[in-house]
């Protein structure tokens, strides 16, 4: 089999990459080890920046997403039991944020893949990248289980890695082409999905002295929320009533009387680390979202920068392709890393700010407390907050 660029990866970085060259007319084909189902029920972030919500009008898919996404022009900061309104529009100059799931999106992008006619080989198993650093970059997998079990190979111009932190493609590349930075956080996520009206009508982010919480949605009937927990902590210790006892101690007196609470759909723990891989392109493979950087959940980053990676490599491969230029490509990896890094500092230091460390007693809680106060007190302060958290322009900073 032949294509132009083979896609390792059909979450929404794979599909959205292979919805914008579709429509380029540059064909394309995704690999993807897991089912449709699986890809689906993936329950990952909600917030989209600007940047993003165009991207998808771009990629003609924003016709739901503007429908039923709830736009949201502030968020609130909650410290020593009272409520901080961080003015997004006021402050940025009207720039606001989509709260839209990321199950959603991904739907979205997989129904216009489907309607396209586009093809995507879901359950490949023994997913392998090849001749990437030459004249023939090829992807080999295996479809079917025993006796219908049968091995494949695309042949294509380039592969794009947007197979997740621990996919094969990053994987693929030689020791010593590669540097990794990472940190990883000492306590992780606890979050619930409930089919429950939010608390609030604006996220809630809350640094209590039990931990941080957060009070967020998917929708006006579905509510996320988050707990910060320990790393070993475990399901079995969270039942439901546990959690809902817990979010409520972390909350303002208002906010306990609000909460409506209910039966999880479902129950999570996640880690939190910082990542990034440089560079991002090697020969023909290019790797974009998780496969390259992870940001901590609480910038709401992770879905926002890989769908820039995206739009900086399909504005490249477009280029190459209708023969206009390859500086998009030899100047990829360096773009995406310049907003990438600024996405990290942002959501390391917000991160920072709201959680609970276990050496943050004394000294660091009266820093923090300070810097916290600062910051709801500062126009300055603030507007930093809001520019970072709606997203930076996608040609910030560049020469």
């Amino acid at each position: 089999m032949r294509t132009q660029v083979g896609i390792i990866g059909a979450g929404p970085s794979g599909l959205l990459l292979g919805q914008l060259l579709s429509r380029a007319g540059i064909d394309n084909v995704i690999i993807e080890r897991q089912s449709a189902d699986y890809v689906l029920g993936r329950i990952r972030a909600g917030v989209l920046e600007q940047v993003t919500v165009d991207l998808l009008d771009e990629a003609g898919v924003g016709a739901r997403m503007h429908l039923e996404g709830l736009v949201h022009g502030g968020f609130s900061l909650l410290f020593q039991g009272r409520r901080h309104r961080i003015d997004l529009e006021h402050l940025t100059g009207g720039k606001s944020v989509m709260v839209y799931g990321q199950t959603e999106v991904t739907r979205d992008l997989m129904d216009a893949r489907a309607a396209a006619g586009l093809q995507t080989v879901y359950a490949a198993q023994q997913v392998s990248v090849h001749g990437f650093q030459g004249a023939r970059a090829r992807v080999c997998y295996q479809t079917g289980d025993g006796a219908q079990a049968s091995w494949q190979e695309l042949d294509c111009d380039f592969i794009a890695g947007c197979d997740g932190f621990h996919g094969v493609c990053r994987a693929s590349v030689p020791k010593g082409a590669i540097t990794e930075f990472e940190k990883v956080y000492p306590f992780g996520w606890l979050g619930v999905l409930a089919n429950v009206p939010p608390l609030s009508h604006e996220l809630i982010y809350a640094n209590t002295e039990r931990g941080f919480a957060l009070c967020s949605m998917r929708s006006a009937t579905r509510s996320r929320y988050y707990v910060q927990c320990n790393l070993d902590d475990s399901l079995a210790q969270w039942s439901d009533e546990t959690f809902w006892a817990e979010l409520r101690s972390r909350l303002d007196p208002q906010a306990r009387e609000q909460l409506v609470t209910g039966p999880s759909i479902e129950k999570s723990i996640a880690p939190l680390r910082s990542f990034v891989a440089e560079p991002m392109r090697f020969g023909r493979l290019f790797l974009a979202g998780d496969a390259a950087h992870i940001v901590p959940p609480t910038g709401a980053k992770g879905l926002n920068l890989a769908a820039t990676d995206v739009k900086f490599l399909s504005a490249a491969l477009i280029e190459h392709y209708r023969g206009q230029s390859d500086r998009g490509i030899d100047t990829y990896s360096q773009r995406c890393l310049r907003r990438i890094w600024k996405a990290e500092r942002f959501s390391w230091w917000f991160t920072s700010l709201m959680h609970r460390f276990p050496d943050s007693a004394g000294f660091g809680q009266k820093v923090q407390d300070a810097e916290l106060d600062y910051l709801v007190h500062s126009e300055a302060a603030s507007r930093a907050l809001a520019e970072n958290y709606v997203g930076l322009p996608l040609d910030f900073g560049e020469p």
